[in-house]
């Protein structure tokens, strides 16, 4: 088989954009005791906005005035769901935040489904969210945190809805200019809360690799799997992000999860694999990478 038809280097490229995306996110978290959240996700985002920029000049291609619409409604949903995802990290495991806030895409992928089967994988998802949410007395997550990651998961569906809406548009000139509207909502908030510590010269350089490898380099393998994947190959490889989270969270960040709450994310893993293999027109770009 010639290398450029192997289905081995888009696999590896999905692979290593979840992998990238989760150690950018590990490490993002690291700097929550220096500048909070606010302050590491405005520094995540406005590098991310920068990189993409310099990148793509997306002021090459016109816009109308309704695309124009488009891309600054799914950029503003983008930032806020940086936001809250970044604000449930402060109290909640990553690889937990991961899994709840996927509950978002699959619940776009359930209500567009009409398959008897895809109740299985809808049962399956409420089963794993039921076991990690904090219904029960016993429960040691907080709920604080739980409630900015559901809310993280009604951004990734509304962003799936309008990313669509910007769908006909080129990805590098949506995306850039959809992180510069997500950097007006996330920056303010960074800089009202963090101040001039945003500004020490290590604290922007963290950002900046922060930026890189959480955005930057993700979305670049990612587009190049895109074309060489095929769709349904490619949401079940990003389906495994809640236990690439988990394990690199337990590794990098000493976050140990108990065996029910592996179980949960096996659920809701289960449930995007399954949903994905069974979607009538699976879209890759309703499972871009967001967290």
């Amino acid at each position: 088989m010639e290398a450029h038809k192997s289905p081995w280097l888009p696999a590896l490229a999905v692979l290593g954009s979840v992998t990238s995306l989760c150690i950018g996110t590990s490490f993002a978290k690291k700097l929550f005791p220096l500048v909070g959240a606010e302050g590491t996700s405005a520094l995540r985002v406005g590098f991310s906005a920068l990189v993409l920029l310099a990148f793509w000049r997306p002021w090459r291609w016109p816009l109308s005035r309704r695309d124009a619409g488009f891309v600054i409604r799914y950029g503003l949903t983008l930032g806020v769901m940086n936001l809250l995802f970044y604000m449930a990290l402060r109290t909640i495991p990553f690889g937990l935040a991961v899994a709840i806030e996927f509950s978002g895409p699959l619940a776009v992928a359930m209500l567009s489904s009409r398959r008897a089967v895809d109740f299985v994988w809808l049962a399956s998802a409420i089963t794993g969210l039921a076991m990690l949410l904090p219904l029960g007395q016993q429960s040691t997550l907080d709920p604080t945190g739980v409630m900015f990651a559901l809310g993280a998961a009604v951004c990734w569906a509304l962003y799936i809805l309008f990313g669509k809406q910007a769908g006909h548009l080129h990805a590098g000139h949506s995306v850039s200019l959809g992180l510069v509207a997500a950097s007006l909502v996330v920056v303010p908030f960074g800089v009202a809360h963090a101040g001039a510590s945003l500004l020490d010269p290590g604290i922007l350089a963290a950002g900046v690799g922060i930026a890189i490898v959480s955005s930057a380099i993700p979305m670049s393998l990612e587009m190049m799997a895109l074309k060489r994947l095929p769709s349904q190959t490619f949401g079940i490889m990003v389906s495994l992000e809640p236990a690439v989270a988990s394990l690199l969270a337990m590794l990098l960040l000493g976050e140990h999860l108990t065996g029910h709450q592996w179980l949960a994310i096996g659920f809701i893993v289960l449930a995007s694999i399954g949903s994905t293999i069974t979607a009538r027109r699976a879209r890759p770009e309703a499972v871009e990478l967001a967290g």
